[in-house]
């Protein structure tokens, strides 16, 4: 499957808010820059995939649809046969994507002005919706071990009131590709159940492990917490799809399901019945293989990329457990954010994600996004040397 995965596509001109929003949102032009920033991946999704669209398109009806049981049962099938999670079909509730399934928990289980925890450096959206929200961001700062992060729960437990309501966990974590022992998970729900905290823990990468680590879904690492846990999940990263909005909100509890059931209701939701089709063409031993596929893929575009930006003095990538997301720390080089910032944008002219938006801990980082074809890779690590050549 190599060439699926290295076949160049023009994504200008497509509505893509990756390419064609990057002039606009970080000033560099499409026409000779690189985006590398939002998460989305720049080479097609899976041939079976492709297939359902062409099977839809030739039937020629897009008439009401709803996430029937045969969804469902494809959710079931995948999470047990990927991830060892044994779920019931009547789990899985629909949102519009991930973000939109962030937004409906902090609607329902928290009110204006409360706070939420959130562990930093962590994917920006978290922080964003909170805000937008009209809730209080509180930061628990992850602790730095070398390569790693750990949790530091001692400060993370005297950083909190007693007025927080939710925990928005991120498993695997972006931006630096870790991935949670059980025991860890474990710690998580119980800081969560000791601080009577709703946990809703983003589990949208959790397909995309490398070589040697192994995902641990949090309600298999932790079940007797399962009466707090908001479980999201997603094909849309593993197979790019995320523009079919279409998330899965896994809730084992009764009543935080009907919570959540009663609030789609009163907004009226029924999931996209193409993005349905795609997820269950995704969620089959086809789509399996192709994920496999693309994990290898990225795993050696990882690689190629470590060696070359560590070869800048110093620049150091993390090494990726997991995602196709690498987190460049730059603060050896011992040059402010900005001129750090300035010489990938205005020298290189790479659009990447600023790490200072994924809150404490990502002052002198950036994130560059992976999942591109390996020609991509090549060029933004010569781009990237040319533009810190002048270091020693």
């Amino acid at each position: 499957m190599t060439d699926l995965f290295n076949t160049p596509i023009d994504r200008r001109g497509t509505h893509s808010t990756k390419w064609d929003a990057m002039k606009r949102l970080f000033d560099v032009s499409p026409d000779d820059g690189l985006a590398m920033w939002t998460a989305d991946s720049c080479y097609p999704t899976a041939p079976c995939v492709i297939e359902a669209v062409r099977k839809a398109a030739d039937h020629g009806i897009f008439g009401y649809s709803w996430d029937h049981e045969d969804y469902k049962a494809a959710v079931q099938w995948w999470m047990k046969a990927r991830h060892g999670w044994q779920i019931e079909t009547d789990w899985v509730l629909t949102s519009q994507g991930l973000g939109n399934a962030i937004a409906l928990s902090l609607d329902v289980w928290s009110e204006p002005g409360d706070p939420i925890v959130i562990f930093t450096p962590v994917y920006h959206e978290f922080a964003i919706k909170i805000e937008k929200a009209g809730r209080t961001v509180v930061e628990c700062p992850l602790r730095r071990d070398g390569d790693q992060y750990e949790l530091d729960l001692d400060d993370a437990q005297a950083r909190l009131t007693g007025k927080e309501k939710l925990l928005i966990w991120c498993s695997p974590q972006n931006p630096s590709g870790r991935v949670w022992t059980r025991d860890e998970l474990r710690a998580v729900a119980e800081f969560a159940a000791r601080n009577d905290l709703i946990l809703v823990s983003d589990e949208i990468h959790h397909d995309l492990v490398f070589p040697g680590s192994t995902f641990v879904p949090i309600d298999v690492a932790a079940p007797e917490h399962r009466d707090r846990m908001v479980i999201l999940t997603a094909a849309s990263k593993t197979f790019n799809i995320a523009g079919q909005r279409t998330g899965n909100m896994i809730i084992p509890d009764d009543t935080l399901r009907e919570a959540m059931k009663h609030r789609l209701a009163s907004l009226d939701y029924k999931p996209s019945a193409l993005g349905v089709a795609m997820i269950m063409a995704a969620y089959t031993p086809e789509g399996a293989e192709w994920a496999d596929a693309q994990v290898a893929h990225l795993a050696a575009n990882a690689a190629l990329f470590d060696e070359g930006i560590n070869a800048i003095p110093g620049v150091h990538s993390l090494p990726l457990q997991s995602t196709y997301l690498a987190w460049v720390d730059f603060s050896g080089t011992g040059m402010s954010a900005e001129e750090v910032a300035r010489r990938i944008r205005d020298d290189a002219k790479i659009a990447v994600s600023p790490g200072p938006s994924f809150g404490a801990g990502g002052e002198m980082f950036q994130r560059f996004n992976l999942a591109a074809p390996r020609s991509t890779i090549e060029e933004a690590v010569r781009r990237m040397q040319a533009a810190f050549g002048d270091l020693q």
